[in-house]
């Protein structure tokens, strides 16, 4: 690559917080949905989703521009294969997602990066005088955009979990800070002789009976409210925990683990399901999910003799570790 080259590609990948935002909006006013059925122009769609029609003719066509929505030579939009994924029924929808990343108080967290690389403290934090999961406590509306953007992730990776992982051995299984239930619905439904347990704080647990019933699992499936610093006041065979350890610093993080090791079954295993760090210059979808945690949780992802390390603090051996898929790999340990 030449230095011209160079710098149109980099300016190219500088600019891609642009489209990112574009999507977001896209997502939030929910324009896939209103074009499932076949095209429409942005007049139409502007007066389905009450915003200014120019504004959003200008919105769409630069999506269409990159491959998000496709315009006709009569100002028509339809669908493309890939932003049908922008559609809230689709099996693994990334709207949810992409709606929570362009919530301006998230934006305003990761324009606080160069803070956080400076001093090494938290960027959300001082953005916003308080920790992300304090402000989600306070704005309920941003905690439930939250919630959906998770469960969503949760069914998008929960295929590639079940093709990793036998889960049939285990009678009881609970899903330890497991949101509304997406996963573990799915774990249950291709595990029909096994029940489950879903453990979260009780605002976070209180619509997935829903989440369950559709699945047709929630007879197999209590719902528990709690909290994993507190104590797991159930015990279970096989203790799941996503996207969990990522979120805090390893002192955190032994807390939690310990109030496992309490509640796992002799013969157990905990399923730590996270992102596992590559070698240099490789795995970037890891290494950015990184930078996420700098910037909002304070949390990091980790390599696999970090994992090993952690879980052995919190008293467990890791057995083996298992990559399910770019995004996430399953970490299994036993109690020691």
């Amino acid at each position: 690559m030449d230095e011209r080259a160079a710098a149109f590609e980099l300016t190219r990948m500088v600019n891609g917080y642009r489209v990112s935002q574009a999507i977001s909006v896209a997502a939030t006013l929910g324009i896939a949905d209103h074009i499932k059925d076949g095209k429409r122009s942005a007049a139409d769609l502007a007066s389905l989703t009450d915003t200014h029609p120019r504004a959003l003719y200008r919105l769409l066509r630069a999506l269409a521009a990159v491959g998000i929505f496709h315009e006709a030579e009569d100002g028509q939009f339809s669908l493309t294969p890939l932003d049908a994924a922008l559609r809230s029924d689709a099996e693994f929808s990334a709207a949810p997602w992409a709606a929570f990343v362009g919530r301006p108080y998230y934006r305003q967290a990761w324009s606080e990066l160069l803070y956080r690389i400076q001093t090494g403290k938290n960027a959300f934090r001082h953005a916003h005088g308080k920790g992300v999961w304090e402000y989600r406590a306070e704005h309920p509306e941003e905690s439930a955009i939250f919630d959906r953007a998770m469960a969503a992730n949760s069914r998008g990776v929960a295929a590639a979990i079940l093709a990793a992982y036998d889960f049939s051995w285990f009678p009881v299984i609970m899903d330890v800070g497991g949101g509304q239930g997406a996963l573990l619905a799915e774990v249950l439904a291709a595990t029909p002789g096994s029940r489950g347990i879903l453990f979260d704080q009780p605002h976070v647990v209180a619509p997935a009976a829903s989440v369950l019933a559709a699945k047709g699992v929630a007879d197999r499936c209590e719902i528990v409210g709690g909290d994993f610093f507190a104590e797991l006041p159930v015990a279970a065979d096989a203790l799941l925990l996503k996207w969990i350890l990522h979120d805090w610093d390893d002192e955190t993080n032994v807390a939690i683990l310990q109030n496992c090791r309490q509640a796992i079954r002799a013969g157990g295993k905990l399923l730590v399901f996270e992102a596992v760090l590559e070698p240099p210059n490789q795995g970037a979808n890891a290494k950015f999910s990184d930078l996420n945690m700098l910037v909002a949780p304070d949390g990091q992802e980790r390599t696999a003799d970090e994992f090993k390390s952690l879980l052995a603090k919190g008293g467990f051996e890791v057995t083996e570790i298992i990559q399910a898929g770019p995004r996430i790999s399953v970490v299994e340990a036993r109690p020691v």
